[in-house]
């Protein structure tokens, strides 16, 4: 059977290039806006708050020293100490921000130091990223792995060195922990998204037959029969968890193979529908282009410029 989770990780080519150390004294908070980034946070020393805004909640998360906390998609967010409210959206945080070498200092320059952390921007090769990052979680945040531990402090111990080609070993680590996040679905709070569907053996079942058989004329009876449940007990519970509808998620998943294969440019739109489960090329021709904005001839001619 395959594995979901690690054919979209492949799919996005995650790359942790961007890292700085942040040194923070309470009372301290920062927010920030980013243009839907994957953002992510290592918690070396300390504790701290992490609020994570949607269009619909805020979350807050309390992070301690060997967490792990990723937003794929980051827009809005605050950070702040234990002893304060997470400053909300559009609220003036004015908490003193030093330059210090590789990083920054947050708050009194003169105070005790209760957290130590490394953050920083992922970077997603795939071209596809903005139509893979929405099968993730809208956050992830990972504690008590024993693994994740270990690459929590190795990357510690590099950030107090100066260690010939440190950079390029905080950054291989930085993405072996960035993927070990993600596949961490036992022991991971997530919200709704691809980690959390794994995590339940019924619906990781529908899941993995989704990612074996794109092709197969699935329906939510079908996969409800395959998960051992009801219809509408199958459907309330995928839509709960991934964030999508079951049909929403396959939809999504055929897309991100069409468009791997019309960019290798040596597969036939013809094949390509049928290999995805469309009965013909005008079909998967109107579906691609709702989806995707184009049709998929243009796409395949690289007329579409992503991001």
């Amino acid at each position: 059977m395959v594995d979901p989770l690690a054919e979209v990780v492949s799919l996005l080519r995650p790359r942790a290039p961007f890292s700085k150390v942040v040194v923070a004294s309470a009372p301290w908070a920062v927010r920030r806006t980013e243009m839907g980034r994957p953002f992510y946070f290592v918690v070396l020393e300390g504790s701290c708050q992490l609020t994570v805004d949607s269009a619909a909640q805020s979350d807050t998360i309390t992070l301690n020293a060997g967490d792990f906390a990723l937003i794929p998609a980051a827009r809005s967010f605050a950070t702040s100490s234990l002893d304060r409210l997470p400053p909300r959206a559009g609220e003036a945080v004015t908490t003193p921000i030093t330059a210090i070498p590789g990083g920054a200092r947050v708050g009194d320059p003169e105070g005790a130091v209760d957290v130590r952390m490394l953050v920083g921007n992922c970077v997603l090769g795939s071209p596809d990223a903005a139509l893979l990052v929405p099968l993730l979680p809208h956050w992830v945040h990972v504690r008590g792995e024993p693994r994740l531990s270990t690459l929590v402090q190795l990357l510690a111990d590099e950030t107090r060195t100066d260690r010939p080609a440190r950079d390029i070993v905080m950054a291989r680590l930085l993405e072996v922990l960035l993927i070990e996040a993600l596949r961490s679905t036992a022991s991971t709070a997530a919200s709704p998204g691809l980690v959390r569907g794994l995590s339940d053996p019924k619906l990781a079942l529908a899941l993995r037959l989704m990612h074996a058989k794109p092709a197969a004329s699935w329906s939510v009876v079908q996969l409800a029969r395959e998960a051992a449940m009801s219809r509408s007990a199958f459907f309330a519970r995928f839509s709960r968890a991934v964030g999508v509808t079951p049909m929403d998620y396959l939809q999504a998943w055929r897309m991100a193979i069409a468009k791997q294969l019309l960019r290798q440019r040596d597969v036939a739109i013809s094949e390509i529908a049928e290999r995805i489960g469309y009965s013909s090329v005008s079909a998967f021709g109107v579906a691609f282009t709702r989806h995707v904005g184009i049709p998929p001839g243009r796409y395949a001619k690289g007329e579409l410029n992503e991001t």
